[in-house]
């Protein structure tokens, strides 16, 4: 395991780019919540998930890549500006994570609820590999829990989805 970085001068200027970097990477402040700041931002995702989805599986897909570049090219950053390994005020990785948790899932207040019910539960359980994806140094590592842990959350909804399909319901 790498060591943490060096806390970083809180006075120092930073150029412009950089704390708009930092800024989105709290998802405007949200990560500054007191309490369960990853949650929040999950919930705050969902009405984009709720406008990405009612542009078609395409707009979705295009979204959630973006959301991905932008939680990898923000995370950074950030934790270079607070000086810690994976800071608690980053949750645009939550962003990400939430997001491909709910592709390839029906528009609809049940499957919507399940997936953020279902990303919070990996994301705080952290199966394997998650939990080692989340020692990576930087951004990535940041990122890539979070990743995993909506790709367990949409495995499972899938899997409920054909299942709920083979019984007969549509």
């Amino acid at each position: 395991m790498s060591a943490a970085p060096a806390a970083a001068d809180p006075g120092a200027p930073r150029p412009a780019l950089f704390r708009l970097r930092v800024l989105i990477s709290t998802l405007f402040g949200i990560g500054h919540a007191p309490v369960a700041s990853g949650t929040v931002a999950s919930a705050a995702t969902m009405p984009l998930a709720v406008l990405l989805a009612l542009g078609g599986p395409w707009v979705f897909a295009a979204g959630t890549i973006a959301a991905i570049a932008i939680a990898f090219w923000s995370a950074g950053a950030a934790e270079a500006h607070f000086g810690l390994k994976d800071p608690h005020a980053v949750v645009i990785d939550e962003v990400a994570g939430q997001l491909v948790a709910l592709a390839f899932v029906p528009l609809g207040w049940i499957w919507f609820t399940a997936g953020f019910l279902l990303f919070r539960l990996f994301d705080i359980v952290k199966p394997y590999p998650a939990g080692r994806l989340e020692r990576i140094p930087g951004g990535p590592g940041i990122v890539l829990d979070d990743l995993a842990a909506g790709v367990y959350a949409n495995l499972v909804l899938v899997a409920a989805r054909l299942l709920w399909g083979a019984l007969g319901h549509h």
